[in-house]
């Protein structure tokens, strides 16, 4: 996929407080705002806004767009406005308080979608499930986007990291298969490691403060993040699997990996391309930077293979699934043409040219649109067992205040796992309750 690295991990920090998305907003619940309400329909010609993210959406996505919607609805117009996702809750919260400057249709990440659905910023979509896609949509996205019984938003695209290795330094240390287990995937990480005699030499690489891959270790040892504990949350890294797993990733980081503890996943292209890894775990499009001839190593990128991260059971780990959601804004007064963006964004042409480049498809049925090389194969697998952070509805705050950096790059300084738990589940509890 040709996307710039970061953009998932951007989208999962820069989150603000629920309490100051409702405040902001001036909404009260998922049913709706104490304000105005959204007009009904609206008017059948229209300037219709949308607002797409990064460059994850490509060019062509955004031509078929603007080129279908104008031909079926004559006397209106589309205009896709790119938001970078810096940022982009903050701009949100703002542009959606009135009919005056929201845009008609929004991409949020699918962990930001719980932020706005539950203070009732986008419109209530549960009566075009059905034609959208229904049971065909990915779940996980379906329930981001879903309050009180009332889905507010819906699936975009997913994209799942899976690992990618060199195989020529797999050959030199004599790893014959790609690993089948994850007992197989860490021996083979401190194998090459070790073969490679450089302090900064990644047979993993695995930054201190990526908590978003080092959570396929803790999913995978049975732990997770927090739980419904009644009407609210209780953090779980305390438990007995938790601790587990926040212990195999110390040991990797501790054993295999030659990234900074201080230091995130946000540019995995630098250290790749001056031969310091030998495997990573990144989304698909970063191929697309590694073959790139200018700002890439196309030459090493040759021997790039690919395959999803193995879980104990032999079958694909649970690792972190990205990607993002779409919603109606409930200011916008132009429902009706809002919906039927929607529609289109969610058609199988439309989303036959996503899965094109690399993004995985709203709808399980359109999987095999990736195609049949190894990549998609790897991004398949990967997503066939990929989890979502907690669905809670302040679970932007946890990552907004930095609670998980903070705890992975201690531990992968080496401190007491159990202790910086305990810590750190307070702090979650504190944030979600």
């Amino acid at each position: 996929m040709r996307k710039i690295e970061g953009k998932l991990a951007v989208r999962l920090k820069k989150t603000l407080a629920l309490a100051a998305v409702t405040a902001l907003l001036g909404v009260t619940s998922a049913c709706g705002s104490d304000t105005d309400e959204p007009s009904s329909g609206g008017p059948d010609k229209a300037e219709i806004v949308v607002w797409l993210n990064g460059a994850d959406t490509p060019d062509a996505a955004r031509a078929w767009l603007k080129k279908t919607f104008e031909d079926e609805h004559p006397g209106s117009t589309l205009t896709i406005e790119q938001q970078e996702w810096e940022g982009l809750v903050e701009r949100l919260t703002t542009a959606l308080t009135s009919a005056d400057q929201t845009p008609d249709v929004v991409e949020v990440g699918n962990t930001q979608a719980a932020t706005f659905t539950t203070v009732g910023a986008f419109s209530d979509l549960t009566g075009d499930l059905a034609d959208l896609g229904g049971d065909d949509l990915l779940q996980g996205f379906v329930e981001a986007g879903t309050a009180d019984g009332k889905t507010y938003a819906v699936p975009y695209y997913a994209g799942s990291t899976y690992v990618f290795y060199r195989k020529d330094l797999f050959e030199k240390a004599g790893i014959t298969e790609v690993p089948a287990t994850m007992a197989d995937f860490v021996t083979a990480a401190k194998k090459l490691k070790q073969d490679s005699g450089q302090g900064d030499f990644s047979g993993y690489w695995l930054p201190g403060k990526d908590w978003r891959d080092g959570a396929a270790f803790l999913w995978d040892a049975g732990g997770d993040f927090a739980e419904p504990d009644g009407d609210g949350w209780k953090a779980t890294l305390s438990t007995p699997d938790s601790i587990k797993g926040l212990e195999a990733f110390q040991d990797l980081y501790t054993s295999a990996s030659g990234a900074p503890a201080d230091a995130n996943e946000s540019d995995p292209v630098t250290p790749f391309c001056a031969g310091k890894i030998g495997m990573m775990s990144r989304p698909g499009w970063v191929y697309g930077m590694l073959t790139d001839p200018e700002s890439g190593c196309p030459d090493l990128a040759e021997q790039v293979g690919v395959f999803a991260l193995p879980g104990s059971d032999g079958e694909p780990a649970p690792v972190l699934l990205g990607g993002s959601n779409i919603a109606v804004s409930a200011k916008s007064p132009n429902q009706d043409l809002a919906h039927d963006v929607v529609a289109l964004m969610l058609s199988e042409d439309y989303q036959t040219i996503l899965a094109e480049n690399g993004l995985t498809p709203a709808r399980q049925s359109y999987a095999g649109k990736l195609g049949d090389d190894e990549f998609a194969q790897a991004t398949i697998e990967a997503a066939s067992n990929a989890k979502l952070t907690p669905a809670a509805a302040s679970w932007a705050t946890v990552e907004g205040k930095f609670v998980l950096e903070d705890l992975f790059s201690r531990i992968a300084q080496g401190g007491d796992v159990t202790k910086l738990a305990a810590e750190a589940d307070q702090q979650i509890d504190s944030e979600l309750n």
